[in-house]
């Protein structure tokens, strides 16, 4: 499913262009919070966060894939972040919002929508603040982690949105998303 970005969004920047120097690196990150951790992804990947809206049920997706939303004409799988990391459900609050992202897939552009419990802050982040990915401790694969950002309240886990998927994941959505596009 390929998604107009509109000229003026700053999200028209290949992810795989951002991904290509490896780790997490300086610039600007949008901040969520999920089941009590604090998460980030790189600003460029994002193109909108929109309040929480009741998604569609797909049935014989993952349990992870929440539904799909209409997106302005466009079909939008909805993904529970919580559920994708072997976590219990997103409960729903009113802070609970949609961060709709971009992924690149062999079939072009996917957009995604990401399920997390409040939305907190866009961070500037530099070189200092940022560390490798732990090889322990965080309950995630590591292959999701760009970075650790170090703040004086302890550590936003950056994640690697295009990774947090599997390429076979993100066929099976975009799959999804034509079929009900077209139906």
């Amino acid at each position: 499913m390929n998604l107009p970005v509109p000229a003026s969004s700053t999200s028209a920047v290949s992810l795989d262009a951002l991904h290509a120097h490896g780790p997490a690196g300086p610039g600007q990150y949008l901040t969520f919070s999920l089941q009590g951790e604090s998460y980030g992804v790189d600003i460029l990947g994002v193109r909108e966060i929109i309040e929480y809206a009741r998604p569609t049920t797909i049935p014989m997706m993952p349990g992870f894939v929440h539904g799909v939303i209409n997106l302005r004409g466009h079909v939008v799988p909805v993904i529970d972040l919580s559920q994708r990391f072997g976590r219990p459900p997103t409960e729903l609050r009113a802070r609970t919002c949609i961060v709709i992202v971009e992924v690149n897939t062999a079939d072009g552009a996917q957009a995604l929508g990401v399920l997390v419990d409040a939305v907190n802050a866009v961070l500037d982040l530099d070189d200092s603040q940022i560390e490798p990915a732990p090889a322990f401790g965080t309950g995630l694969r590591r292959e999701f982690i760009q970075g650790m950002a170090r703040m004086d309240s302890g550590f936003i886990i950056l994640l690697d949105i295009p990774r947090v998927l599997s390429t076979e994941d993100l066929a099976a959505l975009a799959h999804v998303a034509e079929g009900s596009a077209t139906a």
